[in-house]
C-alpha cells in the first residue's frame, strides 16, 4: 500500500501499535464487500482505523460512508476526527440529526410535510404569476404597436394570472413555514460554501440557519447528496422507513454505502427496540372518539373490532392484579404477564372471546380504509388552515396495530405484552399492548444484506460468533486487538467478596465486608476512584455506608441527574469516590482521563432484570440457534460481562496512566469457578482479559494496591497505613 492510499486520510503523523495492521485488513475486506467485526481496546484508534480505510474504498469506488453510534460522546469524537481529516485530505462531510433537534418552529413530521407542501405551493403560484405578469407586460407593447395576435395572447395571460390569483388568495389562507418559505425564496449558496467549509455539528446548522431564518434541516437533506461521509444516529440506519428515506437523500442505492457502528455491542438492544411496535389503551380511547363523531358507514365495524380489542386490554390487566397491587403501580411501565406455553396469549383469548361481528378480517379492512381517509382529510384540513396543527389519526394506528397483533403475534421471535403505568397527573392507571421482538436479526440481517459493507467496532464485541449469530452476519472478517499500554501500569483484581446474589443483598454480614473492602480501595487509591454498581440502589447504599467512615468526598449518581454535571464535579475533586450504576450513561462512552480517576472498581454481577421479557429472548434463542443454554449464554452472560468490560474501561486511557481495575464479587474469580458453576462468569472474558485477573482475598486488596501505587511513585508523600 502506498503512501497515497489510505493513509492520506489519517490526520497524524504515524498510527498506533497494531492500528496499521488493523487498516490495512479493513481496507482489503470493504474492498472485497466483506463485514467486519473489530474490537479494539483504548487506545487501538478504532474510530480512525475503521474510518480511514472505508474513506479510501468510498473514494475508490464511489461510495458514501455513513459512521453512527447511539453515544452522544462518540458523536462529538466522530467530528473532532473528521475535522482532523480534513486538514489533510479534503472531504465533504456532514453531521444528521433527527428534524426534531432542528425544527425552528417545533412541530411534528407529519406537520412539517404538510407545511413543505403548503409552502412550495405557494412559491410556485408566486413564481408563476411573476412569469405571467412579465409576459403580459411583453404582449401589452407588442399590441400597442397593432400586433393584432400580441393582444389576443394577452387576453389569455390575463386570465391566466386571474386564476392563480385566486389560487393566491386559497393559499394564502393555509398553513406555511416562513424559514422554508426563505430557503425556496433566498440564495443559499453562501449556506452550503459554509456548510462544506469544515464538519459542521447540527448545533452549529441550527444556528446559522436561524440567523438567516432558514430551515437548516431541509437544506442539509438538500445539501447531502453524493457527500463522502456522513455522522448520524442509530435510527437513521436501524429503522427501515427512515433509512430508505436517508438514502435517497444521500441519493444512494444501499450497495453504494458503507456503514460503520461504534459501541457495536449496543446494536442488538437498539434494533430490538426500533423493531418492537406498542399501542396504548388511550390510543384506542382516542380512536373510538374519532369514530363515533364520523357518520360514514364504516365507522360501525371499525368501532365494533378496536372497542372489543380495547375492552380486552382493560380485561387482561385488571384480572392480573391481586389484591392491593393496583393500589401500587407507579409513574414506570410494569409488564403484565400474559403469554402461554400451551395456548394463545391472555390478551388475544380475551379478545377472540370478546368479539362478535362479521369477522375480525373485515372489520379490520374497513378500520384501516376509513382511518387512511380520515388521515388524508386531516392533512388536507391543515393544509387549508382550518386546523392549526396536524391531527393524527387514532383510528389509522389502532387498527394498524391489532392487524399486525393478529397477522404477526405469533411468528418466531415476537413475544406479546400488556404493560401498565400511573398518569401522575390523573392518578389514573393505564395499560398498552406490545409486541416485543426477541430476534434482532430480523431487524439487522436485511440492513447487513443490502449495504456494501459494514464495519461494527467496540471495546466489548467478543465472542464474534454470538455477535454473528445475533445480528444475522455472514463470514465476517474478524479482528481483536487488548490494550497495548505497558502491563506494568495496571492491576487487575478479581476479589472474593460474597457474591451479591440479589437474595444476599440485605445480608449485614455481607454489606460489612463489601464495605470494607470498598473503604480500603478508595483509601489506597492516590486520587479519584470510580465504583460501578448492578443498580442505582445499590450505588446509593454503599455511597451511603461509606460516607460515614471515609474521609474522601462521595458522589453519588441518581436517574434523572445530568450525569455530566456529576462527571465534572467528580473529576475536579482529587479525592472522591463516584458512586454509579453499571446500567447508567457513565458505564460507557465517557472518558476519565489522566488523573480524573485512578481505579475503578466494579462492586457485583450487573445481570440484566430477568423477567418475562428477557425469559422470552433466551427462549427465542434457544430456538433459533438450536442449543441448550444458548439462550442463557447470549442474552444474560455475554451482555452482562459487556456491561463489566465496558465500566473498567473507563480509566487508564493513555499510555502513560497507571490505575487498578477491581472486580468485587467471587463470581469473577477463577478460583470459584468449581464452585459457582453456571453462576461463574469467569470463563466468559476474553481468554487475554481473563490472564489478567488476579484472584485475591478481600483483605489482601489493600496491601496488593499500597504496593502497586507505591512502586509507581503515585502516593503524594508516604503511602497510607494498610
Amino acid at each position: 500500500m502506498s503512501e497515497t492510499g489510505y493513509l492520506r486520510f489519517f490526520p497524524y503523523d504515524r498510527p498506533y501499535e497494531n492500528q496499521r495492521e488493523a487498516m490495512d485488513r479493513i481496507h482489503n475486506a470493504l474492498t472485497r464487500g466483506q463485514n467486519v467485526l473489530f474490537e479494539g481496546a483504548c487506545g487501538t484508534g478504532k474510530t480512525l482505523s475503521s474510518l480511514v480505510p472505508a474513506l479510501e474504498v468510498a473514494r475508490e469506488q464511489d461510495k458514501t460512508v455513513v459512521i453512527t453510534t447511539n453515544v452522544h460522546q462518540q458523536m462529538r469524537q466522530f467530528v473532532a476526527e473528521a475535522r482532523a481529516i480534513t486538514r489533510e485530505e479534503r472531504i465533504r462531510a456532514v453531521v444528521f440529526k433527527g428534524k426534531s433537534s432542528m425544527c425552528h418552529i417545533d412541530v411534528g413530521y407529519e406537520e412539517c410535510q404538510a407545511l413543505r407542501d403548503n409552502t412550495r405551493a405557494v412559491v410556485d403560484a408566486e413564481r408563476d404569476r411573476t412569469q405571467l405578469e412579465r409576459r403580459q407586460r411583453d404582449l401589452l407593447a407588442e399590441s400597442q404597436d397593432g400586433d393584432g395576435a400580441a393582444a389576443d395572447a394577452r387576453a389569455a395571460v390575463m386570465d391566466e394570472l386571474e386564476t392563480i390569483e385566486e389560487r393566491l388568495e386559497d393559499l394564502e389562507e393555509q398553513n406555511v413555514c416562513d424559514y422554508y418559505r426563505n430557503n425556496l425564496t433566498e440564495d443559499t449558496d453562501d449556506f452550503f460554501a459554509w456548510l462544506f467549509e469544515d464538519v459542521r455539528t447540527p448545533d452549529e446548522i441550527y444556528e446559522y440557519a436561524d440567523r438567516q431564518e432558514l430551515c437548516g434541516y431541509e437544506l442539509l437533506k438538500e445539501g447531502i447528496e453524493g457527500v463522502d461521509l456522513v455522522v448520524c444516529n442509530y435510527h437513521h440506519l436501524l429503522d427501515s422507513t427512515i433509512r430508505e428515506q436517508f438514502f435517497r437523500w444521500l441519493g444512494r442505492d444501499p450497495e453504494d454505502v458503507i456503514a460503520v457502528f461504534d459501541e457495536a455491542h449496543n446494536v442488538e438492544d437498539a434494533a430490538r427496540e426500533h423493531a418492537t411496535r406498542t399501542c396504548s389503551e388511550r390510543t384506542f380511547d382516542s380512536a373510538l372518539d374519532e369514530l363515533a363523531d364520523t357518520d360514514d358507514p364504516r365507522a360501525d365495524d371499525a368501532a365494533n373490532v378496536l372497542s372489543a380489542f380495547h375492552r380486552a386490554l382493560v380485561e387482561t390487566y385488571e384480572d392480573s392484579f391481586g389484591f392491593g397491587e393496583r393500589e401500587q403501580i407507579g409513574e414506570n411501565w410494569e409488564d403484565v404477564p400474559i403469554a402461554n406455553d400451551d395456548r394463545k396469549d391472555d390478551l388475544t383469548l380475551e379478545f377472540l372471546q370478546r368479539y362478535s361481528g362479521r369477522g375480525i378480517s373485515e372489520d379490520l379492512e374497513a378500520a384501516m380504509k376509513l382511518g387512511q381517509e380520515l388521515d388524508e382529510e386531516y392533512e388536507e384540513a391543515y393544509r387549508e388552515g382550518e386546523t392549526a396543527t396536524r391531527t393524527e389519526c387514532q383510528t389509522l394506528q389502532a387498527a394498524a396495530f391489532v392487524s399486525a397483533w393478529m397477522n404477526e403475534g405469533s411468528k418466531e421471535g415476537l413475544y406479546p405484552v400488556v404493560s401498565v403505568t400511573r398518569d401522575a397527573g390523573t392518578d389514573e392507571v393505564y395499560g398498552r399492548a406490545e409486541l416485543y421482538t426477541c430476534l434482532p436479526r430480523q431487524v439487522t440481517g436485511r440492513l447487513f444484506e443490502e449495504v456494501h459493507a459494514t464495519v461494527l467496532m467496540s471495546a466489548t464485541i467478543q465472542p464474534f460468533e454470538v455477535t454473528e449469530n445475533v445480528l444475522g452476519l455472514e463470514d465476517a472478517v474478524t479482528m481483536a486487538y487488548g490494550l497495548g499500554f505497558p502491563e506494568a501500569n495496571r492491576r487487575t483484581y478479581a476479589v472474593e467478596t460474597p457474591p451479591l446474589f440479589s437474595s444476599d443483598r440485605d445480608d449485614p454480614v455481607v454489606q460489612q465486608e463489601v464495605t470494607e473492602t470498598i473503604h480500603d480501595a478508595v483509601r489506597m487509591t492516590p486520587g479519584n476512584t470510580l465504583a460501578f454498581f448492578p443498580n442505582y440502589s445499590e450505588a446509593s447504599r454503599y455511597a451511603d455506608r461509606i460516607a460515614g467512615r471515609s474521609d474522601s468526598t462521595v458522589y453519588v449518581d441518581e436517574p434523572g441527574q445530568s450525569a455530566e454535571e456529576l462527571r465534572q464535579g467528580f473529576v475536579a475533586d482529587d479525592d472522591a469516590v463516584l458512586c454509579t450504576s453499571l446500567w447508567g450513561t457513565l458505564a460507557e462512552g465517557v472518558s476519565f482521563d489522566g488523573d480524573d480517576a485512578n481505579t475503578v472498581l466494579v462492586v457485583g454481577v450487573p445481570y440484566p432484570h430477568l423477567d418475562d421479557r428477557a425469559e422470552a429472548v433466551q427462549e427465542a434463542y434457544d430456538a433459533a440457534f438450536d442449543g441448550t443454554d444458548t439462550g442463557w449464554r447470549y442474552a444474560v452472560e455475554i451482555p452482562t460481562v459487556r456491561k463489566t468490560r465496558q465500566a473498567l474501561g473507563r480509566v487508564l486511557r493513555s499510555p502513560e496512566e497507571v490505575g487498578v481495575r477491581a472486580l468485587l464479587d467471587r463470581r469473577y474469580s477463577r478460583r470459584a469457578k468449581p464452585d459457582l458453576g453456571r453462576y461463574s462468569v469467569n470463563g466468559i472474558f476474553p481468554h487475554e482479559e481473563r490472564e489478567e485477573l488476579i484472584d485475591i482475598e478481600p483483605g489482601k486488596l489493600k496491601f496488593a494496591m499500597r504496593n502497586f501505587y507505591g512502586d509507581h511513585d503515585a502516593y503524594d508523600g508516604e503511602p497510607p497505613a494498610p
